[in-house]
């Protein structure tokens, strides 16, 4: 990349316009940008980063500070580099965006938009390639493979940053290596290793999370059996507690099958010993204890209801208990911020009886500073936040008008000097008017016609580029609201789906627990009458556990609702996959500009193109009529151009005075004004300082106030409106009735054990055996005896053993085949997991090493061990340079020593004193030695990212100041080193005001400061 010329107007401290012919400079290879301190040597630079990049580096990037003020009030900011790369030659031109005065503007002036202009000179004729300052930029990229940073790092190279880079630590290095580089594919290769690895845990995690399922279930099976495991395996081994469980169930079953065929035994022995009479009397006994039963249930009824009663107020109340407490945290929380509130009044009154800045607050009142809601406090509350800005906006004023104090005096002594040169112009004028005033007069008259003109064609290609990107705007807004409406339904999709998800998770953990619990129901569910039962062979089922629906039917729900969980679980992930998509296409169209309201947006563009026509039409007016004007300036030439020139200085003169005197007037008033009394603005300004504390912490003091007052009547409110609903017509009654947990509880449980009891009650009266006794008793009276009863109660006896034990083998059983079911489930879902697992352990392991953990010793990243490899580049490119300057004492060494406490390693750098043979850290080197090694790593920096940027030829290099840190024979050296460089074919512009350096380079590119801004010279040999 050569630079071939550059053309500067109004930027920077540059008045007029600036040529610089590069082409000249670079014919003698090294040339000198030389000038006082702050003439605009750094301004040059930035001029040509501005020109290619549309900005400027570091602090000065605010485009509407580039403008010079020296410049002339109606002259437009413009920077026109020439340049070629790559074998191509290009022109760009670009204008920062400035206020150009108007009559017609606001506070008279009208904001003129950055514009640019890039052309391509093809076959010796300029073709016009963009007119978009951002489409400009991203060609001037691509041509000269360097973004911004790179190009002022690599071209400019700025000695105080490479300074700071070569004693920097090695983890400050990582940024300027990164952005030179462009290394982010690296951490992007990085994240997605991490993502992965994420991804597999997850998997893994849900894995884990069935195995520790299916094992939960083994031991919910066996729960029921009450098996000692004491010497069982602990959970760590799995597959161990699995057959440990199989095996302890499966024994435990066959002793309760023998358990249960003795006592079916036992039980028929004591059936054989009852005859008829004993079954009467037995049936008698269970008459009586049946009414006993009911009178005991009758008694205890009322005192049933009463309870009842009272739990059902509980619960009404245990409804509100979340709102009862938002209510007096809130009360709490407003008393705080009160207190704190009244703190903050007494401070403002105190401030406002003492400082006359706070006038209006004492105008306005600040009787009301608590903020209780009163209208004083309402218009507090404005005062002082109105004041509270108007103190900002007089701050920002007075920060602004420090520089006219200095500003004040120099205007005063210029009017004295032009003054005393205008006596000699009207001297001149009056020997030279003539006869040129009539034809002058015409010439004005057609040149106040012109500007407007000017300005509108001037304005052609803008505003037809303003239109298009309306016109886009239009279309953009569109696309937006049919992506919103779009994402607003997959909203409402996903919310029911994971509705339905819900739903449907919870029914099937209800149909598992129900199943659970109902494993009697599930064995009494096979009985048959007449088939013997499978556990004890009777063909007589007398009292099968009773269930409130087949235990077959519970288990295929339960397998149904399992099943519908995971289609639920499936299709909300896929609904809220469209919904992430949705938003990423709104958060796109967002920041393209659709949040515009669309007849903005129309509007702007009917705008738009009417501006557009407008700016033609001048433009074939202006045709017209500057014809008209070279033929006048003709005549205008002949008649006088003696005269012409006097009037010009005259007005020129009699115009900066009048301008002069006006700014010194407008300066002075405008000071007094802003003073108000004090000394000084700066004095003026920590007044202001201190009032705005005060304000400022009495405005945060009332918004938290208001605040908990807020949350205090929505807690209020929010418990009115759930009190009518709960049944309740005040808190206090609410309250009143709230029991403590347990008192509750053990409501509940007697309440519960009362209804159970009834229902037993009713089912023993509804029995054959007891209506048989009824009748029996009716007719033939009650049994006599104590022989009856007795072998009745042996007889029951026996018969509940029998039913226990009988139940417990079957339970048994049925646990036996569950675990060969969980047991196969547990290992074909194990041996599925492997793969996974070890997947799961090398994605962590490569996401670690590449992250700079694990086993990754040097705690060195992916990204940082390439960017370690280029510096490695970098250090061996540089120490070329650095031997030649320091007469092959110094090198420059890359090492990847691992770094102290843990901290991550690769990206140090160290020199080595060839001559001792020693290491050491760059940061003892002296000033001389740091700036020659600075210098070799900017240029060796600069060598290694033209290669890594395509082989990119960079021409033209800029280093900037440094040299008056060097001794002579080191000045010889690193002079002998850039001589190097334009040995190569590359143009070196030094950045200097040594006064050595000046004798030695005789091109030099010299800025010349002055009281009206600087200009620019070229010196060389041939022309001093």
């Amino acid at each position: 990349m050569r630079i071939h010329r550059l053309e500067i107007s109004a930027f920077g401290p540059f008045a007029g316009t600036e040529q610089i012919d590069f082409d000249r400079l670079s014919a003698h290879g090294l040339f000198l940008l030389n000038g006082p301190t702050g003439a605009g040597k750094t301004s040059v630079l930035d001029a040509i980063c501005f020109a290619l990049y549309g900005s400027v580096p570091g602090a000065r990037q605010d485009g509407k500070r580039l403008r010079s003020d020296h410049a002339e009030t109606g002259a437009e900011p413009r920077v026109t580099c020439e340049f070629s790369a790559r074998g191509r030659h290009f022109e760009v031109s670009r204008a920062p965006a400035w206020d150009k005065p108007s009559s017609r503007g606001k506070n008279g002036f009208t904001v003129q938009q950055a514009n640019t202009l890039l052309r391509e000179r093809v076959d010796g004729v300029w073709v016009e390639k963009s007119g978009r300052n951002d489409e400009a930029g991203a060609e001037i990229t691509d041509v000269l493979g360097m973004n911004r940073d790179q190009f002022t790092r690599v071209v400019m190279l700025p000695q105080g940053d490479f300074a700071a880079f070569l004693r920097s630590k090695a983890a400050d290095r990582l940024d300027l290596l990164q952005s030179l580089f462009g290394t982010q594919r690296f951490e992007a290769v990085e994240a997605e290793l991490s993502r992965k690895a994420q991804l597999a845990r997850a998997e893994l995690a849900s894995l884990n999370s069935q195995l520790e399922l299916l094992l939960a279930r083994a031991e919910a099976e066996t729960a029921a059996l009450e098996l000692d495991t004491a010497e069982a395996p602990d959970g760590t081994d799995a597959d161990g507690r699995l057959a440990w469980l199989k095996t302890q169930t499966a024994a435990a079953a066959a002793d309760r099958k023998e358990a249960a065929v003795a006592a079916e035994l036992l039980r028929a022995g004591h059936a054989a010993t009852l005859d008829a009479a004993t079954s009467r009397a037995a049936r008698q006994a269970r008459l009586d204890a049946a009414l006993a039963r009911r009178s005991a249930a009758e008694a205890s009824a009322s005192a049933l209801t009463l309870k009842a009663d009272q739990l059902g107020l509980h619960r009404k109340a245990e409804v509100l208990s979340g709102q009862l407490q938002a209510v007096v945290q809130a009360e709490a929380a407003e008393e705080l911020a009160a207190a704190a509130m009244a703190g903050a009044a007494r401070e403002l009154d105190a401030a406002a009886a003492a400082d006359p800045e706070l006038v209006a607050l004492r105008t306005a009142g600040t009787e009301d500073a608590t903020g209780s809601g009163a209208p004083t406090g309402a218009r507090a509350t404005a005062a002082l936040r109105t004041v509270l800005g108007d103190l900002r906006s007089v701050r920002a004023v007075l920060n602004a008008g420090l520089p006219n104090e200095e500003k004040l005096s120099g205007l005063k002594a210029r009017d004295a000097r032009l003054s005393q040169a205008l006596g000699g112009l009207r001297g001149a004028r009056d020997a030279a008017q003539g006869t040129s005033d009539a034809l002058r007069a015409e010439s004005e008259t057609l040149l106040a016609g012109l500007r407007p003109l000017e300005e509108l064609a001037a304005e052609v290609q803008l505003r037809v580029k303003e239109a298009e990107s309306a016109e886009e705007l239009v279309i953009m807004v569109g696309r937006y609201a049919a992506a919103e409406t779009a994402c607003l339904a997959v909203t409402e999709r996903r919310g029911r789906a994971r509705d339905g998800h819900q739903e449907r998770r919870q029914h099937w953990l209800d149909l598992r627990e129900e199943r659970l619990a109902n494993a009697a129901a599930e064995l009494a569910s096979q009985l048959r009458a007449g088939v013997p039962c499978a556990v004890c062979g009777s063909t007589d089922h007398p009292l099968p556990a009773p269930a409130a629906a087949s235990a077959l039917a519970v288990a295929e729900a339960e397998q149904a609702a399992e099943h519908a969980c995971a289609e639920a679980e499936a299709a909300l992930a896929a609904v809220e996959r469209d919904l992430a998509d949705a938003q990423r296409e709104v958060a796109v169209l967002a920041a393209q500009g659709g949040t515009t309201a669309a007849e903005d947006a129309r509007l702007d563009a009917v705008l738009a193109r009417d501006r557009a026509a407008e700016a033609v039409r001048a433009a074939d007016d202006l045709a017209a009529s500057r014809a008209r004007q070279s033929a006048l300036e003709e005549e205008i030439a002949a008649a006088g151009r003696a005269a012409a020139a006097a009037v010009s200085d005259i007005a020129q003169t009699e115009s900066t005075i009048v301008a002069v005197r006006e700014q010194a007037v407008s300066l002075e008033l405008a000071l007094n004004e802003l003073r108000a009394g004090h000394p000084t603005l700066g004095e003026r300004i920590a007044a202001l300082d201190g009032a705005t504390a005060v304000l400022e912490r009495t405005d945060t003091a009332r918004a938290r106030l208001e605040t908990a007052q807020t949350r205090t009547a929505e807690a209020l409110t929010s418990l009115e409106q759930a009190l009518p609903a709960a049944g309740f017509d005040s808190a206090g009654s609410a309250r009143a009735v709230l029991l403590p947990a347990d008192v509750a509880a053990a409501l509940e449980a007697e309440i519960r054990a009362g209804q159970d009891e009834a229902a037993r009650i009713g089912e023993l009266f509804a029995s054959e055996d007891v209506t048989l006794a009824a009748q029996e008793r009716e007719t033939d009276g009650p049994v006599a005896g104590d022989v009856v009863p007795a072998l009745r109660l042996e007889y029951e006896a026996a018969e509940r053993f029998a039913r226990d034990t009988a139940l417990a083998s079957g339970l048994a059983g049925k646990s036996v085949q569950t675990l060969g079911r969980i047991a196969a489930d547990y290992a074909a879902l194990a041996e599925a997991g492997r793969a996974p697992r070890d997947r799961a352990a090398l994605l962590a392991a490569v996401a670690d090493a590449a992250r700079g953990a694990g086993d990754n010793t040097y705690r060195m990243s992916l990204n940082t061990y390439v960017l370690a490899a280029r510096l490695e580049q970098v250090a061996l490119a540089a120490s070329e340079r650095l031997t030649g300057m320091s007469d092959g004492r110094y090198t420059l060494q890359h090492t990847d020593a691992k770094a102290a406490r843990g901290a991550k390693s690769g990206l140090g750098l160290e020199v080595v004193d060839e001559w001792t043979g020693q290491r050491r850290d760059t940061a003892t080197l002296s000033g001389g030695e740091s700036f020659m090694a600075s210098l070799a790593l900017a240029l060796g920096l600069a060598d290694v990212v033209q290669q890594e940027s395509g082989g990119v030829d960079i021409e033209t290099l800029f280093v900037d100041e440094g040299f008056g840190s060097l001794d002579e024979q080191a000045l010889e050296q690193v002079m002998d080193a850039l001589e190097g460089l334009r040995d190569g074919g590359r143009v070196v512009g030094l950045v200097s005001h040594v006064g050595e350096m000046k004798q030695r380079i005789g091109t030099q590119l010299q800025v010349l400061k002055g009281r009206n801004g600087s200009t620019l010279h070229i010196a060389d040999d041939a022309n001093g």
